[in-house]
């Protein structure tokens, strides 16, 4: 009997030296001593009073400047649940309010609403991409002696101009591929052109920091845009303002007013060099693509960044606006390396996948045709609304040209939309045309 006594107190003891154990070592958080529930919620009641005591309410001198908050959120009437006698009078009321066959009808409604929702919701919807006729290539164009970096078309559909690493402007005819005129005055490759489709201007920008607007009807430079700290690898126009967006290797774009070359805007926020840039006229007014993976879209009356899209892994050398659907494309490295975006948010829509391979431009149509366009030749025609590759092919280096020089660094649709201009790493700018239906 005595032992049994002794059973109580010795396992109290045990207990006791057990928790004195873990408290000089506390390695093992698997024993069988651990902390009881209603110590470590008392120990943290007292811990909170100790902390937070003097800072949970305010002073009273503070306390009569609060005003209030914003409009009170108007109080919804309670509902309350009735048992007993009342409630089988409440119930025998609506019953006689509302009679059977209506309930059964609701009932009914409810359900085969409720069972095409389901229905809905377990077929798979699949969208049919619209029909494309293929593309073909039909007229080679040669004449640059250095790659050829940017291509622009003029608004009338009559002339398109091209950059290239001899620094030489070549103006050239659309429907002939003759060439019409020769500018020289970059001392770099030229790497971004524009014509502006409300004045004789032509933009021009190149790794030498430059930015030059050309007068079409003298053929000569007549504005300087001074200002970036190294090369300049893309340009754009705003569709109705009178302002120029350049973007380069010092990570930043930059916003210009046309007439006066006043610098308005440094939009600074990118970590690597900006590849791309693109305008249009409703916000986002300003959107850039930089080699540090992200699309930022702008605002462009505040000079700030709106949204930074980080969905990219790699570079992001390519970017897209459609002609008339509120969207943009963007085009980087590596898979799934092109995705669509709709404005004003930047939300993400999906990938155009299956193009493994540097992106390094991308147009597309108003009749919904995307073009993408690699760094080891490969070209890609897409139906934008679904994603669906139509085509592809690849870009055949001209006779002299090594094997290597096969990639695709700048393209534009016409105005009509039906030809598509490339500009290669042979030397040469080749016009791919849509075929007949």
């Amino acid at each position: 009997m005595s032992v049994d006594a002794s059973l109580p107190a010795l396992d109290g003891l045990l207990r006791a030296s057990g928790k004195r154990t873990r408290a000089v070592f506390e390695a093992s958080l698997n024993d069988r001593y651990g902390e009881d529930d209603i110590i470590a919620r008392t120990r943290l009641a007292v811990k909170i009073r100790d902390e937070y005591a003097e800072a949970k309410d305010l002073p009273a001198a503070l306390q009569a400047q609060q005003g209030g908050v914003g409009p009170a959120r108007p109080k919804q009437p309670e509902r309350k649940l009735i048992t007993g006698p009342v409630a089988d009078a409440t119930s025998r009321a609506i019953a006689t309010i509302a009679p059977p066959t209506e309930r059964r009808e609701s009932t009914l409604t409810s359900s085969s609403t409720l069972s095409k929702a389901l229905a809905l919701h377990k077929t798979q919807r699949v969208t049919q991409p619209t029909y494309h006729p293929q593309w073909k290539l039909t007229r080679v164009i040669s004449g640059h002696l250095g790659w050829v970096r940017s291509v622009a078309v003029e608004p009338g559909n009559q002339w398109f101009a091209t950059g290239a690493g001899d620094r030489v402007i070549k103006i050239w005819d659309l429907a002939s591929g003759e060439l019409k005129l020769s500018l020289t005055g970059h001392i770099s490759s030229v790497r971004g052109l524009a014509v502006s489709p409300r004045h004789p201007y032509l933009f021009s920008c190149a790794e030498d920091k430059m930015v030059k607007c050309w007068d079409l009807e003298q053929n000569k430079v007549i504005r300087h845009y001074h200002g970036h700290l190294s090369g300049v690898y893309a340009l754009a126009l705003h569709p109705t303002l009178d302002v120029l967006v350049t973007a380069g290797r010092d990570s930043s774009a930059r916003v210009w007013d046309m007439r006066t070359r006043a610098q308005i805007h440094v939009l600074s926020g990118h970590t690597a060099t900006v590849a791309d840039v693109k305008c249009q006229d409703s916000d986002p007014q300003v959107i850039t693509g930089s080699m540090d993976s992200t699309v930022r879209l702008w605002d462009l009356a505040a000079g700030k960044t709106m949204v930074t899209l980080t969905h990219h892994k790699k570079s992001v050398r390519a970017l897209a606006i459609h002609p008339t659907e509120y969207s943009f494309a963007s085009g980087s490295a590596g898979g799934n390396n092109i995705k669509k975006w709709k404005c004003p948010e930047g939300t993400f829509v999906f990938n155009f996948s299956g193009h493994n391979a540097i992106v390094n431009t991308m147009s597309v149509n108003a009749e919904g045709v995307l073009f993408s366009g690699g760094d080891n030749g490969s070209l890609w025609f897409w139906d934008y609304d679904t994603g669906t590759a139509f085509q592809n092919m690849s870009d055949i280096p001209q006779p002299g040209s090594l094997e290597a020089e096969a990639g695709v660094f700048c393209s534009t649709f016409d105005m009509t939309g039906t030809r598509l201009i490339t500009g290669c790493a042979d030397k040469t700018i080749k016009v791919y045309a849509e075929q007949a239906k």
